[in-house]
């Protein structure tokens, strides 16, 4: 029968009864004796007393084994305490609960192993303080050390010993510290200096003290060690001095040359670093290398080689510093000096009357002359340019505006519009760009005490002679509005009386439409009158109503059309141009006298009715007809 391992059944069922009876049963089965079966059970019970007794005695041993266990560890626990200098601890306890002699073992264990912990941690105290000692003695004083004198006594680990070397470590280490600084400082100050003046600085050190080239181990910082670093390091500063001073007079010469023979600033370029501490101070050579011999060495070979090259280009020199000293003066808008000395010419030079070094210098000095003056007219020329741009924007606008087609749909045809409206900004910014220029001009007259001259003409002058200019195009202008603006009251004066302009294809539908249409005179006049009510806005009149005309015929409605659309574009033409069409497109009889105005205001001989606006035009229109035939 298969048992589950995890059911608790089977072991309650496994008890020393249950395999009792289960054994009687398998004794009925195989028919023993009750001799046999009293004999088995004694046998079963001296094995189970047997087991018992093996069981008592490995108890008692395990127990003597744990009393003697606790005891070992007492004595060793107080040994570590008295060899710290501790009061030793008690821990053993009466006690008879169950498991006590466990319990106190673990305590007993824990207690010894922290003892243990402690006293290592003291131990390694006193072998860090110790080795401390020993090395910062060995590096301070090398030949007075006595190891002897720092011998560890396992046997007394107490505070009082470890404190009174810490006491006498910490004294070492500050004066260490204070060797070790003045060890460092000189060290950084004679590295620099080797660094500077090209000279190996490992050798260097070796030769003061081979310690102090190591990476590990300890340094030697003797007083004698200090004193050999001093002593090199003043030996150093002086051999940089000397280079400085050699380097310095090199790049002075250098720099004559090149400004002498105007050497591109490619060339310049390699020898920038050289240049650029011409007047430094010993402190500020800082870099590299920057006094070594070598490049000493190079310095000197490149003075020769300009040197050399000076006599061959004197004369190139000089046409080259003339050539610079015209293209300043010609970015400044300066006119050369008329009384130039002849003395200093090229032709000169090349006669050898006179000597190319003092020509040059001569040159060299209209330069700085010339630089000093672009300088104080820089902020005006500036000026002056922005106001020749846009004096060329706004020539480029008048073009613009008097042409007839820039309105139409061409290509690129936005883009000019752009630019039309960009010009019209920077239009209206030059009469403030003028008078800022005019007081800038005026301000720099007054301070130098002479004139400005821009490409050999005072500005002043030529400002004054725009704004003329300027005066003049504007009343132009304004006289052309007011002749434009009395050409349309001319033309509507004419509209009036002959009739408007009508519009070539509404003329052409007109006659095709009404070829056998005829009118009467006085509805031809009628028609002219209407017509002049068509441009209300440029004129001022009233609306007219067409249902107060009393035109009924469709002849009539359609001229009207055309005759409106001919009078919005009458300023376009001349009075004389409108005449003539209006008289070939509309043939009406003119009248030989004005036409009457009865009192109510309507016309004489015509039987339709006007409105109060039209009768109003009419009155006024034939009022200034009969002043001006007077």
């Amino acid at each position: 029968m298969a048992r589950n391992p995890n059911d608790p059944l089977p072991q309650v069922e496994t008890t020393c009864e249950s395999l009792l009876n289960e054994l009687q049963v398998i004794w009925d089965e195989l028919g023993e004796s009750d001799a046999e079966k009293d004999k088995m059970l004694l046998e079963l019970e001296q094995e189970c007393l047997n087991v018992y007794r093996r069981k008592v005695d490995q108890a008692n041993l395990y127990r003597a084994q744990l009393q003697q266990q606790i005891a070992d560890s007492e004595a060793e626990i107080a040994a570590i305490c008295s060899s710290m200098g501790e009061r030793p601890v008690h821990i053993r306890q009466v006690c008879l609960s169950p498991g006590f002699l466990k319990e106190q073992l673990k305590a007993t264990a824990l207690k010894l192993e922290e003892m243990h912990k402690r006293k290592s941690e003291r131990l390694n105290q006193f072998l860090e303080v110790l080795d401390q000692i020993q090395k910062i003695s060995t590096e301070i004083c090398p030949t007075e050390y006595d190891p002897s004198k720092f011998a560890i006594d396992g046997s007394d680990l107490s505070v009082r010993i470890l404190e009174d070397l810490q006491t006498q470590l910490q004294s070492l280490q500050k004066e260490k510290s204070e060797r070790l600084r003045q060890v460092m400082d000189h060290l950084n100050t004679l590295k620099k200096l080797c660094l500077v003046v090209g000279i190996d600085f490992k050798e260097t050190i070796r030769e003061v003290q081979p310690s102090l080239d190591q990476d590990e181990g300890s340094k030697n910082i003797s007083n004698s060690t200090i004193e050999s670093l001093a002593s090199a390091i003043e030996n150093m500063r002086k051999v940089k001095i000397k280079r400085m001073q050699k380097l310095q007079d090199l790049a002075t010469a250098m720099l004559e040359l090149w400004n002498l023979m105007d050497t591109p600033n490619e060339e310049q370029q390699q020898f920038q670093k050289v240049t650029c501490n011409i007047a430094a101070s010993e402190q500020e050579f800082t870099e590299p290398n920057a006094l070594s011999m070598d490049f000493i060495n190079y310095v000197e070979a490149e003075v020769l080689r300009l040197e050399q090259l000076k006599a061959s280009k004197l004369k190139e020199l000089v046409l080259r510093k003339k050539t610079e000293l015209e293209e300043i003066r010609r970015r400044t808008h300066l006119v050369a000096e008329a009384d130039y000395e002849p003395e200093f010419s090229i032709d000169a030079v090349e006669a050898g009357a006179t000597d190319a070094s003092l020509v040059l210098e001569h040159i060299e000095a209209q330069i700085s002359t010339a630089k000093e003056e672009a300088f104080s007219r820089k902020d005006i020329l500036e000026r002056v340019e922005k106001w020749l741009a846009a004096c060329e924007e706004e020539a480029w606008l008048e073009e613009y505006n008097r042409d007839e087609n820039r309105y139409s749909a061409g290509r690129g045809a936005h883009l000019t519009l752009k630019r039309a409206e960009k010009a019209r900004a920077l239009v209206s910014k030059i009469p403030a760009m003028v008078d800022t220029l005019e007081n800038k001009v005026t301000a720099w007259e007054k301070e130098r005490g002479t004139e400005f001259i821009y490409d050999g003409a005072p500005l002043l002058s030529m400002l004054e002679q725009y704004i003329t200019v300027s005066q003049e195009k504007e009343q132009e202008r304004k006289r052309q509005r007011d002749q434009k603006k009395l050409q349309g009251q001319l033309t509507a004066e004419k509209e009036v009386l002959y009739g408007s302009k009508p519009s070539p294809a509404k003329l052409q539908s007109f006659k095709k439409t009404h070829k056998t249409l005829t009118l009467s005179p006085s509805q031809r006049i009628s028609l002219g009158a209407a017509a002049t009510n068509s441009p209300k806005k440029a004129y001022e009149v009233g609306t007219v109503s067409s249902g107060t005309r009393g035109i009924d015929n469709a002849g009539l409605s359609e001229k009207s059309s055309s005759n409106a659309t001919a009078t919005a574009t009458f300023e376009t033409s001349s009075p004389s141009e409108d005449v003539k069409e209006t008289t070939k497109a509309m043939p009406v009889s003119t009248p030989k006298s004005p036409r009457k105005v009865a009192a109510d205001g309507t016309a004489e001989g015509d039987a339709t009715e006007y409105s109060f606006e039209e009768r109003r035009l009419v009155f006024c229109l034939s009022r200034k007809r009969d002043e001006g035939a007077l």
